[in-house]
């Protein structure tokens, strides 16, 4: 195994069981908070994904919503409550999806793979809405999520929900730095550059963008079946174009260059969005919106290029130090 991939695992599970201690420590406010952050950094990572490749989906909802029914529907009618089956089928369900859709939508760019990406978003809340038999505009309620058999009480309930949720988010973290890394992975910074120049190496821009939106759908999917399960409820808006903004504002918060600033900037949009809607419930979206401005200006490449500088710096800074050391040290 190659020492990046072993410090990519090594680093995964460093920070999965810092975040598991954590959690244990953490007010149930503070669980769901979190929880429900994950699941939206999940549906942004998707986003990122497509960045990569120089494509912007503002219809994220799409996917986030058929995850998020996938998985309800599952539990309600059919009685199905196991937290990672809800899960997983909330994933297969949306990339399956992605890769449906994927296909019809690859050779648009710019405005136009955005704008039909909504539109898609736009017509699953339009039909959604008139489906009684599922709850219609009221959307339905989901029973209590169960682990392994074990159905937790109403004072754990959020702490086994944050568990799985910490460790879905980095087994997918994990999944998505080790293909960005790939050959395959950053194939997608090429195309974003310069997608001729990767037509003549002999490699396909269409089966790059279908790739890389089946995977950013199954991340969606993800996101919302786990959401599902931390509201409790679901209904039409998890497809309206506004929640897919709200992806989209993770993800420009997060930039592209590290995986972990993903989630970080959504708990800090949850965050914000909470203390503002309590102490300024009239202007809470204007500071969110001051929020993001200020992060563009003083921070152009995201939350994610602040941390690349601290990693920079960190072995920069210690190679500055040996130099000076052993300057000192000569005759």
């Amino acid at each position: 195994m190659h020492a990046s991939t072993r410090r990519t695992y090594l680093s995964g599970l460093i920070l999965a069981a810092a975040l598991l201690v954590v959690g244990f420590l953490l007010p149930a406010w503070l669980l769901f908070t979190v929880t429900k952050a994950i699941g939206y950094g999940l549906v942004a990572l998707g986003i990122i994904t497509l960045m990569r490749g120089g494509l912007v989906s503002f219809g994220q909802g799409l996917v986030y919503c058929i995850g998020a029914y996938a998985a309800g529907l599952l539990a309600t009618r059919i009685g199905v409550t196991e937290a990672p089956l809800l899960l997983l089928v909330g994933m297969v369900a949306s990339g399956l999806v992605g890769l449906l859709v994927g296909p019809l939508i690859a050779r648009y760019r710019g405005i136009f793979f955005a704008m039909l990406t909504v539109a898609l978003s736009m017509v699953l809340y339009g039909i959604l809405v008139k489906m009684n038999a599922i709850g219609g505009s009221d959307g339905f309620t989901l029973p209590e999520p169960t682990f392994f058999g074990w159905q937790p009480d109403v004072g754990t309930s959020d702490l086994a929900l944050y568990v799985t949720a910490v460790i879905v988010a980095c087994a997918a973290a994990t999944a998505c730095r080790l293909y960005y890394d790939s050959m395959a992975g950053m194939m997608a910074l090429a195309v974003r550059e310069n997608e001729l120049r990767v037509e003549y190496l002999g490699s396909s821009v269409f089966n790059v963008t279908v790739r890389n939106f089946a995977i950013a759908a199954a991340l969606g999917g993800l996101g919302g079946s786990l959401n599902a399960m931390a509201l409790g409820h679901i209904d039409p808006l998890f497809s309206f174009w506004t929640t897919s903004g709200e992806f989209v504002f993770i993800s420009v918060l997060a930039g592209h260059l590290s995986v972990g600033a993903v989630f970080v900037s959504a708990l800090i949009l949850e965050l914000v969005r909470s203390f503002s809607n309590r102490y300024f419930p009239e202007t809470w979206q204007m500071i969110i919106g001051i929020f993001l401005i200020a992060t563009i200006i003083f921070l152009p490449g995201g939350v994610g290029s602040l941390f690349q500088r601290v990693l920079k710096r960190g072995p920069a800074a210690g190679r500055g130090e040996s130099a000076e050391n052993e300057g000192r040290a000569a005759p």
